[in-house]
């Protein structure tokens, strides 16, 4: 258990604890609404996301206050055979976004992926609603040019990534339906060979 600067407990999101389970579902539908997303509209569908994230091998941590309440949850899972981690998703309370949390569940998943011999974490944000430039066009025939000049319209994710230490490398146009792609961004979280420390 590691505590933030920003006055919350990052723990495992025990998977006995059915109460934090359904906190960390109810906080998911409503950070991610408003987004364009679909996903987790429905209460089930946030659940089992937040159930499936408790499987063996996989990381799973919240940020509670210390009566308990889940004001953030963040999770993940090994990919190529364990170098890289996809962190998905992150979420935070709505109400205490600008507080340092989702900073503080990003730096404690970067340790929890080192400890695990991770090297590597990749994520993709989607753009469902058109909030960066990539949003609402055809990127087609040649997506690495729009993505060169990618720019934030109306507070996506990406920059809040971008922030943290993350790169934008990619993305895979239309990947959400015409005009909604996926950017992609990863984060060496490794020693380079031949560094120390």
């Amino acid at each position: 258990m590691s505590k933030a600067d920003c006055a919350v407990l990052i723990c495992n999101l025990d998977p006995a604890d059915d109460h934090a389970i359904q906190q960390t579902a109810d906080l998911l539908r409503a950070g991610f609404a408003g987004s364009g997303s679909p996903d987790w509209e429905d209460a089930q569908d946030a659940l089992a996301e937040v159930r499936e994230s408790l499987e063996p091998g996989r990381i799973s941590r919240v940020a509670r206050t210390a009566d308990g309440t889940v004001t953030g949850w963040i999770a993940g899972a090994p990919l190529y055979d364990g170098q890289v981690w996809e962190l998905h998703p992150l979420v935070v309370a709505v109400e205490r976004r600008g507080e340092g949390i989702g900073r503080a569940l990003v730096a404690d998943f970067e340790k929890q992926v080192h400890q695990r011999g991770g090297g590597t974490i990749f994520l993709g944000t989607d753009d469902e609603n058109q909030r960066t430039s990539l949003g609402g066009i055809d990127l087609y025939p040649n997506p690495l040019e729009s993505l060169a000049s990618l720019r934030n319209l109306g507070g996506h994710p990406f920059e809040f990534y971008r922030k943290v230490g993350f790169c934008v490398v990619g993305v895979i146009p239309d990947a959400n339906g015409y005009g909604k792609p996926d950017i992609l961004m990863t984060k060496r979280v490794a020693t380079r060979p031949g560094q120390s420390g």
